[in-house]
């Protein structure tokens, strides 16, 4: 998302780099800017910037990415993705078993790096090279119960993908886009003692409405976990649902909503589905433009507040020379502007909520025994 300068990367390594102990250290600092590489010798950058490749493994954990259906996302895998479109170049993003294997593919050349949460002990033993993914800014993670013990793992040091990486990493902590990402991947947006409450609800109450739900998801090609995760969130899974404002049934249709979709009884639990998944995928058409996994959250606060509000959010950012269609710059506004408007407040909540129900739907196995 943002490209780096090295200049910046040495700035923000320092700092960095006077918290690692001795060995560390000594690994790091033989770092060097790009220029004073020879630009005819073979080298990872080379090599990624020649095939518009840029290969990375990494080990699946609720850190570093979690898989939606034909989608991924996750503060580590969105990091990585916007180190990828700095360097303008396809990401090939594998996931492996364990950090061990991660680590043997990059000492072997069949990853460019690996982000993992092995040690630096580790990494140093297998004589190569790794830095924070977060240029130190452990407390990020760490409020926001993500893995603080995250790294970037490369073959060399001298390697200017290395480099770059690391630029790239420290301007990110610098323009607060690793606190973002990681707010928005919070893993305590809901709380503990009320997930227990939660899989209760979702036992009682899936194996009535799921055959509907995995129906009306194909209709529409949409994962019907989704579409569960939105009904629990708008109604808890409960058909007779009513808003203080009116909205009712599973999916929290309003009355103009509802016939717009062709609904006429909105309590009815399968009319209600079928109206929620037709809305929704309208607007992932609306967005259309958008890559994914941006376009689900996009597409999510416009069946919150109305597609109209996204517009007008998205417009005040491009008069502010942000682009309008970069998720992690809507969710910024939101998230800024949240105590001073109720709407963008419960805005940040449904989304990151249901991004939780998605992945808890999805890993839990009692519920797809259902």
């Amino acid at each position: 998302m943002h490209s780096s300068s090295p200049s910046g990367s040495r700035l923000c390594l320092n700092s960095f780099f006077s918290t690692l102990p001795f060995k560390a250290l000594a690994l790091a600092t033989v770092l060097v800017p790009f220029h004073s590489i020879n630009a005819t010798k073979t080298n990872q950058y080379h090599s990624v910037v020649n095939s518009n490749k840029l290969t990375v493994v990494t080990v699946s954990n609720p850190t570093t990415v979690f898989k939606d259906g034909k989608f991924k996302h996750g503060f580590g895998y969105e990091l990585v993705n916007n180190y990828a479109h700095s360097l303008k170049v396809k990401l090939d993003f594998k996931t492996v078993p364990d950090n061990a294997t991660a680590l043997k593919m990059v000492a072997q050349g069949k990853a460019n790096f690996a982000m993992t949460t092995a040690s630096m002990k580790t990494i140093e033993e297998k004589n190569l090279t790794g830095f924070s993914a977060t240029c130190g800014d452990l407390n990020s993670l760490t409020k926001n119960g993500l893995n603080a013990d995250l790294n970037w793992v490369f073959k060399g040091a001298e390697d200017p993908l290395t480099d770059t990486a690391s630029g790239f990493i420290c301007q990110s902590k610098q323009n607060g886009s690793i606190q973002q990402l990681a707010s928005f991947y919070n893993r305590n947006v809901v709380k503990k003692d009320d997930w227990s409450i939660i899989q209760r609800d979702l036992r009682q109450r899936m194996p009535i409405y799921q055959a509907s739900f995995k129906k009306t998801a194909k209709q529409y090609d949409l994962d019907w976990h989704l579409l569960a995760a939105i009904g629990y969130q708008e109604s808890y899974l409960k058909p007779d649902s009513v808003s203080p404002t009116g909205v009712r049934g599973i999916m929290m249709l309003t009355g103009n909503t509802a016939r717009a979709m062709g609904v006429s009884n909105r309590t009815d639990p399968s009319q209600s589905i079928q109206g929620g998944a037709k809305y929704y995928d309208q607007m992932l058409t609306k967005y259309s433009h958008i890559s994914y996994p941006d376009r689900n959250w996009y597409a999510l606060v416009a069946y919150n507040m109305g597609p109209g509000a996204v517009d007008g959010i998205q417009k005040r950012l491009k008069s502010q020379g942000k682009d309008p269609n970069d998720w992690m710059n809507l969710y910024e506004y939101l998230d800024r502007n949240k105590a001073r408007n109720g709407r963008y407040k419960q805005a940040v909540q449904y989304v990151t909520r249901i991004r939780s129900y998605l992945e808890h739907i999805k890993t839990s196995p009692k519920l797809l025994e259902i």
